[in-house]
């Protein structure tokens, strides 16, 4: 293997075990730690960004991408999965209002025109931007929910608290996109980065009442599925 590639494997065994959470080394770090040139540094640190794992940032130098695993298959809570990761959760709120939606108002088994819970956030896992969020609920059974604080508490506690309601089932598609000009800045992200582009439709004891949205940054989310032989999973028929 040539050295850039031998230091690559290295830091990669060191980022897997957590080495590096606090502080990535600089490049003259690496250098005197690993006795090769500046060159073999940047080219190893280089395949490192073209993977997700590092990226550099003005006047911070190279810093880790912290990524968080979901399972597939499981109806999940972005909060609780972030908090579950050691990392803050916080939310920003930019939308949260009654609204109609003749389409999502289909999806929910609803007249074309009943009104809706709508509510938009960006959600931050330690301070940087991992996803826009975007959820409409019945307002029939959600209205509570327009008093609610979003910034640090989770739609399904809310939802559970204020309505005595709480999702058990559900469908979800994802989706590789490249983000719009809104998301993008929402989300801090590069021209022609790639995002994933989830779709949930979630009910509550066979009654749908939630529909969502988020597009969630490639760079820090990772899906993880379990397999068995013989087992087929579900599958959602649906139009594209």
């Amino acid at each position: 293997m040539p050295l850039w590639a031998q230091l690559e494997s290295a830091l990669r065994a060191r980022l897997d075990a957590g080495e590096f959470d606090d502080r990535f080394p600089t490049d003259g770090d690496l250098v005197a730690e690993y006795q090769v040139s500046r060159h073999t540094v940047r080219e190893a640190i280089r395949h490192l960004n073209s993977t997700g794992i590092l990226r550099r940032e003005r006047g911070r130098g190279t810093v880790v991408n912290r990524a968080f695993d979901q399972p597939l298959g499981a109806l999940y809570s972005l909060f609780e999965s972030i908090e579950a990761s050691g990392a803050v959760q916080r939310s920003r709120v930019i939308a949260l209002r009654e609204e109609r939606d003749a389409f999502v108002a289909g999806q929910l088994e609803l007249d074309r025109d009943a009104p809706l819970v709508y509510l938009e956030r960006v959600r931050y896992a330690d301070d940087e931007p991992l996803a826009l969020d975007r959820a409409w609920l019945p307002m029939a059974v959600a209205a509570p929910l327009l008093d609610s604080d979003f910034e640090h508490t989770a739609l399904y506690e809310q939802l559970d608290a204020r309505c005595g309601l709480r999702p058990n089932s559900g469908w979800e598609r994802i989706a590789p996109v490249v983000p719009g000009g809104r998301e993008r800045e929402l989300l801090q992200m590069r021209v022609g980065e790639a995002a994933f582009f989830l779709e949930r439709l979630s009910s509550a004891d066979g009654h749908p009442i939630e529909r969502r949205t988020t597009t969630i940054r490639g760079d820090r989310y990772r899906f993880v599925s379990t397999f068995e032989a013989g087992v087929a999973p579900a599958l959602v028929a649906s139009a594209t």
